[in-house]
């Protein structure tokens, strides 16, 4: 039996401005590891505010949340931003790089916030992801003068530094077109059945969603399919 990274027991979810709204209705979900999952639904259905709280940005909830075996319901904030650094690597529609670092000083920051090692070998696990993805040889050129998509793979070897147990993707090929756009899908593909890597991505991409393992589709707060 595979291994449950992340389950939701009850998830719910309101938002109180300008008036008390339910957003996300009684969630229950179970992620193994290994899984690419992808969370669909039109604009407003819940799935970006589901997203947030799966990240551990968002703790005003109903419910309980278990990442990698560990209930994470109610835990400080601080606590959990260390989690986060730890166990969940993101990769969003916009890159957030910083222009004035290189790309391997980029790919470093997560590592060196962290601490778990010391520089050098940060560098060099560093320099084992780029090559990972096809840029090594971008590796000391500053962030800002890449391409959207070679930003995107600095992007996604950034989140890979700690090992994380798992990938959020929030519209990750949103900003790309359709050539780097398939080459993120294939990145994506590749680090789940070679390297056991499990993402989860809201996406508004039908061909993206229709390729990865399972389709969570959500409607009105619920998950419906």
């Amino acid at each position: 039996m595979k291994e449950i990274i992340l389950e939701t027991k009850g998830i719910t979810k309101y938002f109180h401005e300008p008036q008390t709204f339910q957003v996300l209705k009684d969630i229950n979900l179970k992620v193994v590891k290994g899984e690419f999952l992808s969370l669909v639904g039109k604009s407003g259905c819940g799935k970006s505010t589901l997203m947030y709280l799966l990240s551990t940005m968002d703790t005003d909830y109903e419910g309980i949340l278990e990442i990698n075996g560990e209930n994470l319901t109610g835990r400080r904030a601080d606590y959990l931003a260390g989690f986060r650094n730890q166990h969940i690597g993101f990769v969003f529609q916009f890159h957030f790089l910083l222009p004035e670092f290189t790309s391997l000083q980029n790919v470093m920051i997560p590592a060196l916030k962290l601490g778990k090692y010391p520089e050098s070998k940060i560098k060099k696990r560093a320099m084992e992801k780029l090559e990972m993805l096809g840029i090594a040889d971008q590796a000391e050129k500053m962030s800002s003068k890449l391409s959207g998509g070679q930003q995107q793979r600095v992007a996604i070897a950034r989140a890979l530094i700690n090992d994380p147990a798992l990938i959020m993707g929030d519209e990750p090929t949103g900003n790309l077109d359709s050539t780097n756009s398939d080459i993120v899908f294939d990145i994506f593909r590749k680090l789940t059945r070679d390297f056991g890597q499990t993402i989860i991505a809201v996406t508004h991409d039908d061909d993206f969603a229709a390729n990865s393992d399972r389709i969570i589709e959500m409607s009105d707060g619920k998950i419906v399919g």
